[in-house]
C-alpha cells in the first residue's frame, strides 16, 4: 500500500514541479521563452498538464472534498508553524516558500488521488464512484 501511496503522491509532486518551479525548468518558463516560435507544441503541453490537474483535482474533491483539503491545509500550515518555531524554515526566503507550497499541493493532490485506498486500509470500507443507477447492464 504504502509503495502505490508515494506513486501516486510522486506523479502529483512531478506534475505540479512540471508545472512551476523557481527553477528555470518547468512549463511556465518554458511555454514563455517559446511560445512565439513553438506555438503548437506549447498549447498541446498546455493541454496535457491541464487534464492532469483536472483528473487529479476531480479526484481530490470527489474524495476527501473543500473541507478534506482545508484539513489537509490546517496540518500543513502547523507542520510549518513547528519547522519555523524550531528554526528550521525561514519564512525571509521566497524560494523556499515557494517550494514548501508546491510540496503541499503535491501532498494535497496526492492524498486525494490515495484516498480510497488509505480509506478502505483505514476502515475496511470501499468508495464507489459510479452507482448503477440504471438497474440494466
Amino acid at each position: 500500500m504504502l509503495k502505490s501511496l508515494l506513486i501516486r503522491w510522486g506523479v502529483a509532486l512531478v506534475l505540479v514541479f512540471a508545472t512551476y518551479n523557481p527553477t528555470n525548468l518547468n512549463f511556465v518558463r518554458w511555454a514563455e521563452a517559446n511560445f512565439d516560435t513553438s506555438t503548437p507544441i506549447v498549447v498541446l503541453v498546455g493541454i496535457v498538464l491541464l487534464l492532469a490537474y483536472v483528473v487529479f483535482l476531480r479526484a481530490t474533491l470527489r474524495s476527501i472534498g473543500i473541507v478534506g483539503v482545508g484539513m489537509i491545509l490546517l496540518l500543513i500550515a502547523a507542520i510549518i508553524w513547528v519547522l519555523y518555531d524550531a528554526g528550521i524554515v525561514s519564512l525571509d526566503n521566497p524560494g523556499v516558500m515557494t517550494w514548501i507550497g508546491l510540496i503541499a499541493l503535491s501532498f494535497i493532490l496526492g492524498v486525494g488521488i490515495s484516498w480510497s485506498i488509505i480509506r478502505r486500509r483505514l476502515t475496511g470500507q470501499l468508495d464507489v464512484d459510479d452507482p448503477d443507477t440504471s438497474g440494466d447492464h
